[in-house]
């Protein structure tokens, strides 16, 4: 199984974001009740590899239609801010 790719990250502020593109190697989606970004945090300096396009390792959020085992099975995902905070835009209830 293929990781799903993050085909685009509107986060300017995350360590990982450089021009709306994820590039940290894999991230981790949410908890028991919400789509999160576990990765998501801010820092002065961008992190991750410029060269990768970031990609979703591990998804918590059991009643995610595109969850299966807690992997995602979606083709990719977009990411970016619910109100004020960096979810998982592609989450759809089971």
């Amino acid at each position: 199984m293929d990781m799903p790719v993050i085909s685009e990250c509107s986060v300017d502020d995350c360590a990982y974001n450089r021009e709306h593109a994820c590039h940290a190697l894999a991230i981790t989606v949410g908890d028991t009740r919400k789509a999160h970004c576990d990765t998501f945090f801010t820092s002065a300096s961008k992190g991750g590899d410029p060269d990768t396009t970031g990609r979703v390792g591990a998804c918590k959020v059991a009643n995610c239609r595109h969850n299966a085992q807690y992997e995602c099975h979606a083709p990719g995902i977009t990411v970016g801010y619910v109100q004020n905070e960096v979810d998982c835009l592609t989450f759809e209830p089971a």
